[in-house]
């Protein structure tokens, strides 16, 4: 097992501790087999979409024979739009359960969204195909408009924004952060030392990026504890209405401590904005769907919210990398640019000359167009947009869930099934009651090892463990010497010595196992504490 350097560790990223953690953990010192409960990737996927999206494809290609067919059979043409919803009808079985679930979506954009069909398929094949450039370069029109009422039925817990929200499909949630940060400051949204506000712990990125020195931003922490079920206290939100503060930054259910906002968390949210109306709030929503009637910070403070939103939990997805921006068409990030350019000469010079390359009206060019001009540095513009073939399946998933609108979906209640019954495996495991709380998403779980220590041995063990001993050598332990690999919730902002456990990549019975060797591990511990 190759020896760590505990404090040279400390400044590492957490997901970087991590993977040393798992080097080590592979080959343990008692031969048990690894488990990495760390990282937050399901180990289920949604086959319905991926199953449509091949069929799709089949479909096109056949579609595309009819205008060439060269090469023996390895060349075909294009797709012709006229006709080609009825084509599609006619190629599905109904008794096929792919075959069924693509004419189910079809009856429900024809009957609910009153989407033209031909235009509907054209877009769905050619995309699928992946033979043109993405048009328009933000979002292709029906796959927005899907997006648009997937996330309403989702996350909007009954508000109608659908129709006036803007969606810019993204390289994952991971891109639309990276795309976010870096708007907001070519904007001029955010200046460097402008006062942001960080609700932690949160997803380690976020902590990360407003420090780096191309952003140069000034951090406080909108922290919240165990002992308040990881919920917001007011004064925090007081602190929030300050003109000073420019954003506050959100993971919503939060990562790592899996809590939703609560009812009275967003109706103080609702006097934040009223008090400080130029504050900017992202909301990364990505376990939103594993909350019972959850509610996105975008449903409550539309105007002032950048919401960002991924597939890859859920639907399985992390490798295609599927996430998207979303924002209100009345926005204060419009407002704020005009604002800028009104008062500032050589801010309006500057972009003026910036989008004049790409737009006719560069002082005129929205927030989220901008964004997706800067994410290909303008002069790529033309040849931006995710993938086509990546809009059209991240679309499926949508859909696999619309179809069931006013109902529950079979698929989301059994993501939800998976983790609780995981959640509760592990937190018997330890002896101990979970929190069953509405607005634990358990997707993830976190506790503290030094109170774990003194429940189990009493206050006088505890204090020994922890005056002795560092919460990243106990994890170092875990994984070189039992196998098994957690993430240090210190590198999220939690107080040190909490651990987070996913329950979302591997076996119930294996968090069983886990739970097993924490304390096995920690008894040794104890042992040594009985030896001083």
């Amino acid at each position: 097992m190759e020896s760590l350097d505990i404090e040279q560790l400390k400044g590492m990223s957490n997901f970087e501790v991590a993977a040393l953690f798992l080097e080590n953990s592979e080959k343990n010192t008692m031969h048990n087999t690894s488990i990495n409960v760390g990282r937050g990737n399901p180990n289920w996927i949604n086959t319905r979409a991926r199953l449509a999206f091949n069929k799709i494809v089949e479909f096109g290609i056949d579609e595309s024979a009819k205008t060439i067919d060269e090469a023996d059979g390895d060349m075909a043409g294009y797709v012709e739009k006229e006709g080609i919803a009825q084509r599609l009808h006619d190629y599905l079985d109904a008794n096929d359960k792919t075959d069924k679930f693509i004419l189910d979506f079809l009856a429900y954009t024809e009957n609910n969204m009153h989407l033209n069909q031909d235009d509907l398929v054209h877009e769905f094949v050619d995309g699928a195909i992946g033979n043109h450039y993405p048009f328009p370069s933000r979002s292709l029109v029906n796959v927005e408009k899907i997006l648009n009422k997937y996330l309403e039925v989702s996350l909007y817990n009954g508000e109608k924004l659908a129709d006036h929200t803007n969606v810019f499909p993204t390289e994952g949630g991971t891109a639309a952060m990276v795309y976010l940060f870096n708007e907001l400051k070519i904007s001029h949204i955010l200046e460097a030392g402008d006062t942001i506000a960080i609700n932690i712990p949160i997803f380690t990125p976020y902590l990360q990026i407003p420090e780096l020195s191309e952003f140069k931003l000034k951090e406080f922490d909108v922290s919240s504890v165990e002992d308040d079920n990881w919920q917001i206290l007011d004064a925090k939100f007081e602190e929030l209405k300050d003109p000073s503060v420019k954003a506050f930054f959100v993971v919503n259910p939060t990562n790592p401590t899996s809590r939703a906002f609560s009812q009275h968390a967003l109706d103080k949210i609702k006097e934040v904005v009223a008090a400080n109306p130029e504050i900017i709030i992202i909301t990364d929503d990505v376990y939103g769907t594993f909350v019972n009637n959850f509610q996105t910070i975008y449903s409550v403070a539309p105007k002032n919210t950048l919401l960002v939103y991924s597939y890859s939990k859920l639907y399985g997805a992390t490798g295609h990398r599927l996430g998207l921006i979303a924002t209100h068409e009345d926005n204060v990030f419009d407002e704020i640019i005009a604002k800028r350019t009104a008062e500032n000469a050589a801010i309006k010079e500057e972009f003026e000359k910036r989008y004049s390359l790409v737009v006719a009206n560069p002082l005129d060019m929205k927030f989220i167009d901008r964004t997706v001009a800067d994410s290909r540095e303008i002069g790529l513009y033309h040849t931006s947009g995710l993938s086509t073939p990546q809009q059209v399946l991240m679309t499926l998933f949508s859909l696999t869930h619309l179809i069931h609108e006013g109902e529950k979906d079979p698929y989301i209640e059994a993501s939800k099934k998976v983790v609780d019954v995981r959640y509760n495996t592990f937190w018997k495991s330890m002896g101990m009651e979970g929190d069953h709380s509405a607005e634990n998403a358990e997707y993830y779980t976190v506790f503290n090892i030094y109170e774990l220590a003194e429940k189990k041995y009493g206050k006088d063990f505890r204090d020994y463990f922890e005056n002795n001993f560092s919460y990243l050598e106990f994890e170092g332990e875990l994984a070189g010497k039992y196998g098994v690999v957690v993430m240090d919730g210190a590198g999220m902002g939690t107080e040190e010595g909490y651990l987070r456990i996913s329950l979302a990549n591997q076996p119930a019975e294996n968090y069983a196992i886990t739970g097993k060797r924490i304390a096995e591990l920690l008894a040794e511990y104890y042992d040594k504490f009985q030896q001083k």
